[in-house]
């Protein structure tokens, strides 16, 4: 099972509720892609300003590391070192640019794949903005965790709510 976060796109000047079409799902784990192939994955996903951070500092390490006078080996395994940190936090790159694009984080999904997280996702959905529509099928099982901004987050393995005031 993989775990989704969901993102909801910033409302145009016209809309009152986002298409749903536009909603992006993020994947937490490695990225293989982007650990194989960096500055590929990263313009593929529009992390232009990713893109132009990690070039600089891969040539500003280079450069770094021939002036202390490391051997090149060393250098190429400092670049494959960064190329697996791009790997391993590709998620929260993703995350990081769809934030500061103004987009927002609505909910937490765990799924096998991007299809089933989106389904559960979207009935879920679907039943809070119809208060009074049928609840979600018996099968659907209830994993969706949607973000409130109203509440405090609650942080830990094991969290326990507070009660309310």
């Amino acid at each position: 099972m993989a775990v989704f976060t969901v993102h909801q796109p910033p409302l145009g000047a016209s809309e009152n509720m986002p298409e749903p079409a536009r909603f992006t799902f993020v994947r937490d784990g490695f990225y293989f892609w982007g650990f194989l192939f960096s500055v590929l994955w990263m313009l593929r996903h529009r992390l232009w300003l990713v893109a132009v951070l990690f070039v600089a500092l891969s040539v500003l390490i280079v450069v770094g590391l021939k002036f202390v006078g490391a051997p090149a080996g060393f250098q190429q395994l400092a670049i494959v070192a960064l190329a697996f940190l791009v790997g391993l936090e590709g998620a929260t790159l993703r995350r990081w640019t769809l934030a500061r694009r103004g987009w927002t984080n609505v909910g937490v999904v765990i799924a096998d794949n991007e299809d089933e997280a989106e389904r559960r996702f979207f009935v879920n959905w679907q039943a809070r903005r119809r208060p009074n529509a049928a609840p979600p099928p018996a099968n659907a099982e209830p994993v969706v965790r949607m973000a409130s901004h109203s509440s405090p987050g609650v942080i830990g393995s094991f969290p326990q709510p507070e009660p309310p005031r």
